[in-house]
């Protein structure tokens, strides 16, 4: 399960980078392209430069250097810039969906990132946890929170996000109702540390999915769009925080410490 975790970590990183990325191609905030919404301010230049942070937090993790430094810093970017930006439009955020889902998917993004941060702090040097607990534990709780409410939306949106299933899917607004049915339980499940290891292997087995048969042929068919190859990269990202949560968790809940990995 540690190599589990070392490659959901590595992908999350290398997902950020392309993120970062994608604000030098775009030369500005595009879509839902994290952790920025379209009507920030900034421009190029802040484009540029949440870009490199991007690049810089995403190497990082990606290769294991100072995972809790870059994990928190890069986590507290992603909160600050919800706090900051898209609640500049709060009223559009609570009652558009779109612009709900990718405030969510900023937030549910910067908690993994908190819990990488945690996690990796925890093996590390078991013996001072304190602070690091919290930032572990705050991730935890948010990215239940967002798994929540996209579970919701799943039904509040159902007939939309069945037109995305796949054609060759039989019963979409089944899988519609059964994912969000899933994302919810998920959520629960990860909050409250019960089955959590389980929680993450379905949940990231899920998105894997969906990044293969639903993202991939999107984005080949569309292969200039960037909101296409944004989507994509987020379903990865979520897909590899969802596989260190399950290889982090114990069968039963909590965190697998150190002595744990020896049995």
């Amino acid at each position: 399960m540690d190599k589990l975790a070392k490659a959901g970590r590595s992908v999350f990183g290398i997902c950020i980078c392309v993120f970062g990325l994608q604000y030098f191609f775009y030369r500005g905030y595009a879509g839902g392209l994290p952790p920025m919404p379209p009507w920030a301010a900034g421009g190029i230049t802040g484009a540029y430069f949440i870009g490199a942070i991007l690049v810089v937090t995403g190497l990082a993790i990606a290769a294991g250097y100072r995972v809790p430094v870059f994990g928190t810093v890069l986590g507290a970017i992603f909160f600050a810039c919800v706090v900051a930006f898209h609640f500049q439009k709060l009223s559009l955020v609570i009652h558009d969906g779109n612009a709900r889902t990718r405030a969510s998917e900023v937030v549910a993004l910067g908690a993994i990132a908190w819990a990488i941060a945690g996690i990796a702090a925890a093996r590390k040097r078991p013996e001072q946890t304190g602070g690091w607990k919290i930032v572990q534990e705050v991730g935890r709780w948010l990215l239940a929170i967002t798994l929540i409410i996209f579970g919701v939306q799943h039904f509040m949106y159902a007939a939309f996000v069945a037109t995305l299933i796949p054609a060759w899917i039989p019963g979409h607004l089944f899988f519609t109702y059964l994912t969000g049915a899933g994302m919810v339980a998920t959520g629960i499940s990860i909050a409250t540390k019960v089955y959590a290891r389980l929680a993450g292997i379905l949940l990231g087995s899920m998105f894997l999915f969906w990044v293969v048969f639903l993202h991939a042929p999107r984005v080949m068919a569309q292969i200039h769009n960037g909101d296409e190859w944004t989507s994509a990269f987020i379903a990865l990202a979520m897909s590899a925080g969802a596989f260190v949560v399950a290889a982090t968790s114990r069968r039963g809940g909590g965190i697998v410490g150190p002595r744990d990995e020896q049995h």
